[in-house]
This record gives structure tokens, C-alpha cells and sequence, in this order.
């Protein structure tokens, strides 16, 4: 099981990085296959999933006017920051943009917290456990009958 504020940081990263966020680690095949979903759970998954998006989407609009307010355009912001995490990129940089980074980068870890409280009261305000919706989370990856009873479900 992944901890919550390893969830909140992955959501950043992802948001800052304009991808989606992924919610669980890989769990063993066999421990996929042997849990069954009922129609009461998936509903209570998805509406999760719901409120996640959405709580995701403002996140990610306040992070670009955070950028933005400090001066500093979307890409260029993603192009320092890569450079910070992965040390194969080398990017330069002026001082005043190092500066803004940080500045930015602090801002974003602030509202980290905020966030997760976010994310965990979606899941368990379902009624589901944050384990159980990883583990659907992740059948949900590669189980095909499991996103087609997602679809009808919201289709319906």
C-alpha cells in the first residue's frame, strides 16, 4: 500500500508535468485476479475517481497561476524543473529564474498538504478503504471486463 503523502507527491509531479496521476504501485498479478469488485464498490471507484479529476484539475489551475504570478511561462518552468529532478538534463538558467523556481517549487509543496486531505477524504468518503481503491486502481490497469463495466457505468 502507498502512503498518502507519497500519492500527494506523485499527483504533483504528474500535474506539473501535464499527465494524469497514478494512485497505486503495481500489486502482484495473483493478488489482482483474486478480488472481485462488486457493482457497489466500482460505483463507489468511480465517483471517487470523480472527485479526484476534478480536485486534480484545480490543483493543477493553481499551479500554473502560481507559475505565472512569479513571471515564468508553463514550458519553461517544466523545463527547470526537470532539470532539478533528473540530473542527465542540463538546462541554463538565470539567476532571477533559479530564484523563481524555488520560490514556486516551495509554494507548490505547501499545497501538498491540502491536497492529499483532499484526495484521501474523496476515497474514504465513498466508504472505501485507500487500499481498496489502489488495489481496483491497478486491476482497473489491466483488467478489460473491469474498464468496460466502468464505461457502461458511466454511460448509464
Amino acid at each position: 500500500m502507498i502512503r498518502i503523502n507519497k500519492l500527494a507527491g506523485l499527483v504533483m509531479a504528474f500535474m506539473m508535468l501535464g499527465s494524469t496521476a497514478v494512485f497505486a504501485q503495481q500489486l502482484p498479478q495473483q493478488q489482482q485476479q483474486q478480488t472481485e469488485i462488486s457493482d457497489a464498490e466500482l460505483t463507489k471507484f468511480v465517483k471517487a475517481l470523480q472527485g479526484i479529476q476534478v480536485v486534480t484539475q484545480q490543483a493543477q489551475q493553481k499551479m500554473m497561476e502560481m507559475v505565472q504570478e512569479e513571471g515564468m511561462e508553463i514550458p519553461r518552468f517544466n523545463e527547470l524543473h526537470q532539470a532539478t529532478v533528473n540530473p542527465e538534463v542540463e538546462v541554463v538558467a538565470t539567476p532571477e529564474e533559479k530564484a523563481a523556481h524555488k520560490k514556486i517549487i516551495g509554494e507548490l509543496e505547501g499545497m501538498q498538504a491540502g491536497v492529499q486531505e483532499q484526495l484521501e477524504n474523496l476515497i474514504t468518503e465513498q466508504g472505501l478503504s485507500l487500499e481498496r481503491y489502489e488495489q481496483i486502481a491497478m486491476r482497473l490497469q489491466s483488467d478489460t471486463q473491469l474498464q468496460q463495466r466502468i464505461q457502461q457505468m458511466l454511460q448509464g
